[in-house]
């Protein structure tokens, strides 16, 4: 049995392979995943995507130009990608309660094969939200690749609310400028994310990266699970986490406070 490098009532973090630790935690005990594994892109061709993932994700002369910031995972070509993501989709409809959702990030270059996968993996395809940069880079001549988008779907068929809250289908926020990840996505994206979800109920992240997930789900009045592979990230995803435990806020207008902190 996997145990947790962090854990309090609300929270428990694990460390290593993600579709290992999948493998051990219990049928139906989360509400929900929501995540933003590798996607394996960065490029047109095999070369491209073998490359570290600095090189691939960071501009050249960037203060993030380092070893320090990569991440693992990221190298698969197009079809082991696919078979990858069914794999730990597949375990993590498992571990999610029927009716639970599904949230998770690529690119356009993996698009098509992201929302096969979900398929593949048993889950009930439900849409793509598009998450818009509004300070993406412009190419003469071209469109602009100002989006990423977030596949998601169900386990199994979802209750019909006679009330409760609507949620936009899409997202527009600039990345955050100082990142503890090369990836790192905005808190507040994250939070729209975990809008459906249950009060009190259970996010997972199997790949939690920086935490950011995590905050989220705390400041909106969730559990959290999350697993992470590389020890650098296990450290920062926990100083975020304990950071958002300690500026969380029960309030009857605002759910929760966040004053200051990596985003």
């Amino acid at each position: 049995m996997v145990t947790p490098f962090f854990e309090t009532d609300r929270v428990q973090l694990f460390g290593g392979d993600s579709l290992a630790v999948l493998c051990d935690l219990p049928s139906h005990s989360v509400d929900a995943v929501i995540t933003d594994p590798p996607y394996s892109s960065g490029g047109m061709v095999r070369g491209d995507r073998t490359q570290s993932t600095v090189r691939k994700y960071v501009s050249t002369g960037s203060s993030r130009e380092d070893d320090g910031f990569n991440f693992t995972g990221d190298n698969r070509d197009q079809h082991a990608f696919a078979f990858w993501s069914t794999l730990w989709l597949s375990e993590a409809r498992r571990v999610t309660r029927p009716g639970g959702i599904v949230a998770t990030f690529t690119d356009w270059r993996q698009l098509a094969a992201t929302t096969d996968a979900v398929q593949a993996g048993g889950w009930v395809w439900r849409g793509v939200l598009p998450w818009i940069k509004p300070n993406a880079r412009p190419q003469l001549g071209r469109f602009t690749n100002q989006a990423e988008f977030v596949v998601w779907g169900s386990n199994g068929p979802m209750a019909n609310l006679k009330e409760g809250k609507t949620f936009a289908g899409w997202m527009q926020e600039s990345p955050p400028r100082d990142r503890d990840h090369i990836t790192q996505k905005p808190l507040d994206v994250m939070r729209h994310l975990i809008g459906p979800v249950t009060p009190g109920g259970t996010v997972l992240d199997p790949f939690m990266g920086s935490g950011t997930t995590g905050c989220a789900a705390i400041l909106e009045g969730r559990q959290f699970i999350g697993i992470e592979m590389v020890p650098r990230f296990q450290e920062v995803a926990r100083a975020r986490i304990e950071q958002a435990l300690g500026d969380y806020r029960p309030d009857a207008e605002q759910s929760a406070l966040f004053d200051g902190g990596a985003t």
